[in-house]
């Protein structure tokens, strides 16, 4: 039996308790010291990534053409909707999830498409030479709303889907560039992108409204750029991308609907976003130097899925819950089968006279170049992309080259020491052709570091070649117009230009030629843009390549060869001469004796008196 407590002692711990419940509470301010026995309480989990089911819709480029493809990061892999020599871009979900509309140039001109993701059959829903891209489509799936080239610039119409008598209607008309539509859920609105205000907003229509009142500019960022906007299920918030050019984040912001004063908040990187179903998670595209990744964000912007590598460039995606038939059609199977096959491969040159382990460079033929010649291992990749290139614009673009292969000896301009150009292994597209108008580059930033996207202008403008280009490109030599922050921000946006051109960037990355990053001080260096060089590395870095042309002693101290002198001589050196002087002459000396002049001669006569 265990033992009894002394009363004292219990009324002593009651009283203790009571004293002590009566208390006031204390905070400690100071964080407590962790023991060895303390109980912790755990963090609240993060919220996991989760389709429920929603797959994504890409538009996916593969050797230079792009291509419908399904896909669930969790579930489905990359599964090839659609296939042809032919381009199929911005996918469009339908609000029953049955269909998707999409823009193509598989008749030979631009035009919008609708695909039935039961049984695989495509009809086509605008029929004209000009171009049409980016539907998306009415709440009620009646109409599509979408960017087309009408009096050489990009404008915003609405067409029906089934009625085909319909007449288009035009929503805007403006001088400036107006595109990438989306419907809002509630049917009244439609956002899109637009650069009336100088660069690419984002702006809101009320179709309840007529005139100017009808656009209200959303984003309003004179320092930055926006693209691709997205409504979600709801319509109760609208997400776009941004690149910012000097003050605030490059990516994807939020704006609320109900708050429209308010500016949008940034979320997290990306260069495309789209929703999911429920409206909680966004999954994006988020660009690197020449590859593009999956990730995707909550609304607080935390990360639910990490970056993945995409296969290619993307053009278009769009997520819903979406479900494809099992078995899936004919037409989805036969595409999904199709393994694309190499554009090009390499052919070895035999060549006498070369060192053992070491390649040699290949002439260019029909291009005109300082050093026509590049890498027996990348010519033929430049003869394909010059060919594509050729088809696709309709003129020999790469015929005259600023640079291919550049000799050691050779002198760059000052940052070019280590460039891909000494390597053989990259080329320069001749920049005198900015100045002629026939091509533009659109910068895009990645993290540190400025890239450029080169389009190159097609011959043909009558929508057969090429498409409009809906970014404002960069005005690299609007540094010299004598404004202070223009000339240190290295140029300015400019005008959105008219016509139909091509994107040489998206096709030399097809081909396997990568856009080189600008040298830091290309602000205030133009030649530093280096927006024109393209360079096949094959994985190696510049002086593993270098070795494949030169042996080790000609890069530890490359002596540069100097352009030819006279014969030097012992020059002269011109030293003072003293100058003859005068010579002295006899000076008369002064006396009292007059001086007797004449010479006398014979005996004097004596002089005459006269009495």
């Amino acid at each position: 039996m265990p033992p009894r407590l002394p009363v004292k002692f219990l009324l002593i711990v009651l009283i203790s308790c009571l004293l002590f419940a009566c208390a006031p509470t204390i905070e400690i301010t100071s964080a407590p010291v962790p023991t060895d026995d303390a109980t912790f309480t755990p963090a609240p989990s993060p919220v996991k990534f989760n389709s429920n089911s929603d797959l994504l819709f890409l538009s996916l480029e593969e050797n230079g053409y792009a291509h419908l493809f399904a896909y669930d990061p969790q579930d489905l892999p990359f599964t090839r909707l659609t296939s042809g020599d032919w381009n199929d871009v911005e996918p469009a979900l339908s609000p029953d999830r049955t269909h998707i509309a999409f823009a193509s140039n598989r008749d030979g001109f631009w035009d919008l498409y609708v695909l039935d993701l039961q049984s695989g059959e495509t009809t086509r829903i605008t029929n004209t030479p000009e171009y049409d891209s980016s539907p998306s489509w009415s709440p009620d799936g009646q109409w599509l709303v979408f960017e087309t080239y009408i009096d050489d610039n990009l404008e915003i119409a609405v067409t029906s889907v089934n009625d085909r008598s319909q007449p288009v209607l035009r929503l805007t008309n403006n001088p400036a560039a107006d595109h990438s539509p989306v419907w809002a859920p509630d049917g009244r609105h439609v956002a899109f992108v637009s650069s009336r205000g100088g660069d690419s907003d984002i702006w809101l229509a009320n179709l309840d409204l007529a005139g100017d009142d009808r656009y209200q500019d959303l984003s309003n960022t004179p320092d930055a750029a926006e693209y691709h906007p997205a409504w979600n299920s709801d319509g109760s918030q609208l997400i776009w991308s941004s690149i910012s050019q000097t003050r605030g984040f490059s990516g994807i912001y939020v704006w609320q609907l109900n708050n429209p004063d308010r500016a949008a908040r940034w979320v997290g990187d990306g260069n495309w976003g789209a929703w999911n179903e429920a409206g909680d998670q966004i999954i994006t595209v988020t660009d690197g130097p020449n590859q593009q990744f999956l990730a995707s964000y909550d609304l607080k912007g935390n990360l639910l899925l990490p970056s993945r590598p995409l296969p290619s460039h993307v053009r278009g995606l769009v997520w819903g819950h979406a479900n494809l038939p099992n078995p899936i059609p004919a037409s989805f199977a036969q595409a999904a089968a199709i393994t694309p096959t190499a554009e090009w491969s390499p052919a070895i040159t035999p060549a006498a006279g070369v060192p053992n382990q070491r390649w040699y460079l290949v002439d260019l033929e029909d291009v005109q170049a300082p050093y026509p010649q590049l890498h027996d291992l990348v010519d033929e990749a430049f003869v394909a992309l010059r060919e594509r290139l050729q088809k696709e614009a309709g003129w020999d673009v790469l015929a005259s080259l600023e640079n291919a292969f550049v000799p050691l000896t050779s002198a760059l301009e000052p940052g070019f020491e280590q460039d891909w150009l000494l390597t053989g292994r990259a080329f320069a597209i001749n920049s005198l052709m900015a100045n002629a108008g026939w091509m533009v580059a659109v910068r895009e930033d990645v993290g540190a570091q400025t890239y450029w996207r080169l389009y190159i202008r097609a011959a043909m403008q009558d929508g057969s070649l090429g498409e409009p280009i809906p970014t404002a490109p960069w005005d690299l030599s609007a540094r010299y117009d004598l404004e202070p922050k223009t000339y240190e921000e290295g140029g300015k946006y400019a005008a959105v230009p008219p016509g139909y051109w091509v994107d040489v960037t998206a096709l030399a990355q097809a081909y396997g030629w990568e856009r080189l990053p600008a040298l830091p001080d290309w602000r205030n260096f133009y030649a530093g843009a280096r927006f024109t060089e393209f360079a096949m590395t094959g994985g190696l870095d510049w002086y593993s390549a270098m070795l494949e042309l030169y042996p080790a002693q000609a890069l530890v101290t490359p002596t540069r060869v100097l352009a030819p002198t006279l014969t030097p001589t012992k020059t002269y050196t011109p030293t003072s001469t003293p100058l003859p002087t005068r010579t002295p002459r006899n000076t008369l000396t002064p006396s009292n004796t007059p001086t007797q002049t004449g010479t006398p001669t014979g005996t004097p006569t004596p002089p005459t008196v006269i009495p």
